[in-house]
C-alpha cells in the first residue's frame, strides 16, 4: 500500500530546497485563502470595478497593517523574514479559523504567539454594530490608524471615503494629504500636531516593522507639515476629545470622539463620534438620509 506524500514531505527536486518549497506552499495557501473572503466580509465596499475574486492584496495589507508590498512579496514566496506578530495580523485579516491558523504558522516555521485564537477582529457583529450607530459615525481602527471598517456617516465625515484607495485609507496619510479632509477640520495644524504625537507614541512598539517604517516614510515624503511635526518628538496617549468638523454636505458638527478599545490597548479599536447638541444630531441625520439617497 502507497500512501501519496504532501508537497512538504516529498523529497525536494534537485536545485529546490526544502524552505523553498514550504514558501511556496505558504503562497499559495495565502492566496487561496484571501480569494476566498468577499469584500462585505471585513467591511469593505465591493464597487463597480472590481475584477480580482475576494480581497485584493493591498486590502489584505490594509487591514493587516503591514506594507503592501511586503504583502505582495509574501504571496510570491520570496525568502523575507515572517516575525509572529505580522502573521497573527494576517491570520486576523484573512479571517482564518483556528485549523487555518495553525497550518499557516506551521507553514511559516514559526511559533503562534497565541495558539488557539480565534481570528476575526472586524466580524459580522461588529459591522451590524457599526450600521446601528447610525447617524453616529463610528469606524475600526487599527494601532497604526488605518480604517478597517466604516459606517455610512462615517464614510462622509470627513472626506468621500469611498473615493479613497484602500490602502491609502489612513487617518494620518489623510489628515496631510487629502485636501477634502483637511478643509474638513477646523483647526488642521492643531489637529495634526495632536495625531502626529499620538502616532508616535503608538509606533513606540512598532518601531521595528515594515509596515510602520513604510507609512512613516510615506508622510515624510508627502507633508512637510508631518516631517516639522514628527521632529518635535512629542507623544500623548489615547483619550476622549471634543471635535469640530467642517462638513462639507451638512456644515458644523460637534462631536465628542471616543475609542472602544476591541482586545488589547495596541490593538484594534471602535472610533465613534456622539453629537453633543440636537443641532449636530439632526444634521448627523441628515448626512444619513444624504447618502441613503445616494445608494439608491
Amino acid at each position: 500500500m502507497t500512501t501519496m506524500a504532501t508537497p512538504l514531505t516529498q523529497q525536494a527536486a534537485p536545485g529546490v530546497s526544502a524552505p523553498d518549497i514550504r514558501r511556496h506552499e505558504l503562497a499559495n495557501f495565502l492566496r487561496s485563502r484571501r480569494e476566498r473572503i468577499t469584500p462585505e466580509q471585513v467591511g469593505l465596499v465591493r464597487g463597480r470595478r472590481r475584477r480580482t475574486p475576494g480581497l485584493r492584496r493591498e486590502e489584505v495589507a490594509q487591514l493587516s497593517a503591514v506594507g503592501v508590498t511586503w504583502y505582495t512579496w509574501l504571496e510570491q514566496a520570496r525568502d523575507i523574514q515572517v516575525s509572529p506578530q505580522v502573521l497573527d495580523a494576517v491570520a486576523r485579516a484573512l479571517l482564518l479559523d483556528r485549523s487555518e491558523r495553525s497550518h499557516l504558522f506551521s507553514l511559516a516555521a514559526a511559533i503562534d504567539p497565541a495558539p488557539g485564537t480565534d481570528c476575526p477582529h472586524v466580524t459580522s457583529a461588529l459591522r451590524t454594530m457599526l450600521r446601528q450607530l447610525e447617524p453616529i459615525p463610528a469606524c475600526v481602527q487599527n494601532s497604526r490608524y488605518d480604517i478597517l471598517a466604516h459606517n455610512r456617516t462615517y464614510g462622509r465625515l470627513l472626506c468621500d471615503l469611498e473615493e479613497v484607495a484602500p490602502e491609502d485609507r489612513n487617518v494620518m496619510l489623510l489628515a496631510h494629504t487629502n485636501e477634502q479632509w483637511r478643509a474638513s477640520v477646523m483647526d488642521t495644524a492643531e489637529v495634526t500636531r495632536y495625531i502626529t504625537a499620538k502616532f508616535r507614541a503608538s509606533m513606540a512598539e512598532h518601531l521595528a516593522e515594515p509596515a510602520w517604517k513604510e507609512l512613516l516614510g510615506r508622510l515624510e515624503a508627502a507633508s512637510e507639515e508631518f516631517r516639522e511635526n514628527w521632529a518635535r518628538h512629542e507623544v500623548v496617549g489615547a483619550g476622549s476629545r471634543s471635535k469640530v468638523f467642517r462638513n462639507a454636505w451638512v456644515g458644523l458638527l460637534r462631536v465628542e470622539a471616543t475609542d472602544l478599545w476591541l482586545g488589547p490597548s495596541s490593538g484594534p479599536r471602535l472610533v465613534s463620534y456622539a453629537p453633543r447638541d440636537d443641532e449636530t444630531y439632526e444634521r448627523l441625520a441628515r448626512l444619513q438620509e444624504l447618502v441613503r439617497a445616494a445608494e439608491d
